[in-house]
């Protein structure tokens, strides 16, 4: 059980201010901007007078080399600042010596870029960076922000398990540097592996964990930890919002995560950050007039930013264009996993299964818990007629998303696909038992048993699917359903049941025909059991056969069991 939420906010106030000043003189922009906010969150706390001094940062003595290599570096020209603190020592003033020459080279590297991203392995500059910030741990010269900047570049060279100590021992010396806590949050594949870290007791921990419980799926622990978080000051800050806003979304309560990002936008107008998660949100719901004004917000805002980008490419119902926008995001940021995700489903749309591939493969690599583009894969490689490729990607989404009944019924179409008839029937089970999203998970469950001939499973199945309410199939999968129960019931003389069941089929031109002959059939039966038993049965005004029958025990859907099948598929 998770442990709540407790600190005090002056000394998280005080923590911030000086956080701020720290990470604002590195250049650490993105953090400096994450710790601002959280502070503004707090404006109400005051400090004393003793706090505010102590926030002071110390002037050091190369601070007129600092000076000036600073002002380059915010002007991004970093082999300029990089040149003029090649010599200097002090930790600050080393820490922006070697992460501007870390800048320059992603810098060049972008502006390099062709279609296929570069290989970090055949990065010399990269390589030379990390001897000489490997020499400098060895000596025990690197801070909490250098430790950061080593643990960046053994990641970026693939040395997964050497980034993730060295991360760790940043952030034992630099708890307040948000950057350092994501870097992290990349490398940690599974819940057990989040536990085994060896992480200090510092109050941004529970901002770390409640990302790290949504990156991992685990929503409820990490939608509490938010809820926590906002009751505890943090209640009208974008971050905390958006993230909120994005676990009521993976909970499948999109209405709710909505009316959270109009929250922030009434909060904060000209906030950019995950509005790209809002356009995702507003595309699916189909919310058009809404999306376009977003997107005509974020242009006036701001046209090239990276959220920009995806906000004007999910508004383009042309293809071509779409792929432009999010080929122009990942120009400025080759790292951003929404856009390879978009250009993946939109590569989809034109049939281009190539570009799919190649875009979904990127944010696998940006990003490897992105059931997304698994799922994706899943789905091109069905559509390149690659099952087994397909059932390896699907696996992996379920793996992801364990309790999303979608992962699971792809899992069980792939499985049915290749005649692993038991490994299907446990998947469609399964995606009934966690709540089955758009209602296919009992057609394809009676479609199955009906094509094994087991006429009593394949019955109990299509009763509870037309009995379900939420279900959102086509009408030639119902009037089949009703249909086949007709059919199902009238051979078991059960005509009452058979009755319902034909008039339903009178509601659709498919049956309509069929369902006449079948009426005929049932009132000559009628008639033989009247004519047999002397006896006048109205059945013109009887209750609903199929709802009398729940009450006993003879129920078809009563019959719809797991048949104590496990969920373990087949590797």
């Amino acid at each position: 059980m998770q442990e709540s939420v407790k600190f005090n906010l002056k000394e998280v106030k005080s923590d911030l201010l000086h956080a701020i000043s720290e990470c604002s003189q590195r250049g650490l922009l993105h953090t400096t901007k994450w710790l601002a906010e959280l502070n503004y969150s707090l404006k109400n706390v005051k400090l004393d007078a003793h706090d505010l001094t102590a926030n002071i940062s110390e002037t050091c003595q190369e601070e007129d080399t600092y000076t000036l290599a600073k002002t380059y570096f915010d002007l991004k020209e970093y082999d300029r600042a990089a040149y003029f603190t090649k010599d200097c020592t002090s930790p600050k003033v080393r820490f922006l010596h070697l992460y501007s020459r870390y800048l320059s080279g992603e810098k060049k590297k972008v502006d390099d870029m062709t279609d296929v991203p570069p290989d970090p392995m055949k990065n010399d500059n990269l390589k030379l960076l990390c001897t000489d910030l490997r020499k400098d741990h060895l000596a025990s010269k690197l801070d909490g922000y250098g430790l950061y900047l080593f643990g960046v570049t053994l990641k970026k060279l693939q040395l997964a398990r050497e980034a993730t100590d060295v991360l760790v021992e940043s952030i034992h010396k630099e708890p307040m540097h948000w950057g350092t806590w994501l870097e992290l949050a990349a490398l940690i594949t599974d819940r057990e592996k989040l536990e085994s870290l060896c992480l200090p007791k510092h109050w941004m921990k529970y901002f770390f964990m409640a990302h790290m419980y949504l990156e991992l799926q685990l929503i409820d622990e990490g939608l509490a930890l938010y809820c926590q978080l906002q009751s505890m000051g943090f209640q009208k800050n974008g971050y905390v919002l958006a993230q909120t806003a994005i676990a009521v979304h993976y909970r499948r309560d999109v209405d709710n995560a909505i009316e959270t990002f109009k929250r922030i936008i009434e909060e904060d107008p000209y906030c950019l950050d995950n509005m790209d998660t809002y356009s995702n949100l507003l595309y699916v719901k189909e919310m058009k007039v809404e999306l376009a004004y977003l997107a005509h917000r974020a242009t006036e805002i701001d046209k090239y930013r990276l959220e920009t980008c995806c906000i004007v490419g999910n508004l383009r119902a042309d293809h071509q264009k779409a792929v432009m926008y999010f080929h122009r995001a990942l120009k400025m940021n080759p790292q951003y996993l929404s856009a390879w995700t978009l250009l993946g489903h939109e590569f989809m749309e034109m049939k281009s299964t190539n570009g799919a591939i190649h875009s979904y493969r990127q944010a696998i690599e940006v990003n490897r818990r992105d059931y997304r583009a698994w799922y994706g894969l899943g789905q091109t490689y069905e559509i390149l007629k690659m099952p087994f490729y397909g059932l390896y990607y699907y696996k992996q989404a379920q793996l992801l998303r364990p309790h999303d009944s979608r992962m699971v019924l792809a899992l069980g179409e792939a499985y049915e696909k290749q005649d692993k008839i038991q490994d299907a029937l446990k998947c469609y089970y399964k995606a009934c038992n966690v709540g089955d999203i758009e209602g296919m998970a009992l057609l394809k469950l009676a479609t199955l048993y009906e094509k094994l001939g087991e006429h009593e499973h394949a019955a109990a199945a299509y009763t509870d699917f037309v009995l379900d309410e939420f279900r959102s199939v086509d009408r030639t999968e119902l009037s089949h359903a009703y249909k086949y129960l007709t059919q199902y019931h009238l051979k078991r003389e059960q005509l009452d049941l058979a009755n319902h069941f034909a008039q339903k089929c009178l509601q659709f031109d498919e049956t309509k025909e069929e369902a006449k002959v079948l009426l005929r059939t049932i009132a000559e039966k009628r008639a033989e059991r009247i004519g047999e038993t002397s006896m006048v049965v109205d059945d013109m005004n009887e209750t609903d056969p199929v709802i009398e029958q729940s009450r006993t025990d003879a129920t078809p859907g009563s019959q719809l069991s797991p048949m104590n099948l496990s969920f373990t598929p087949t590797p």
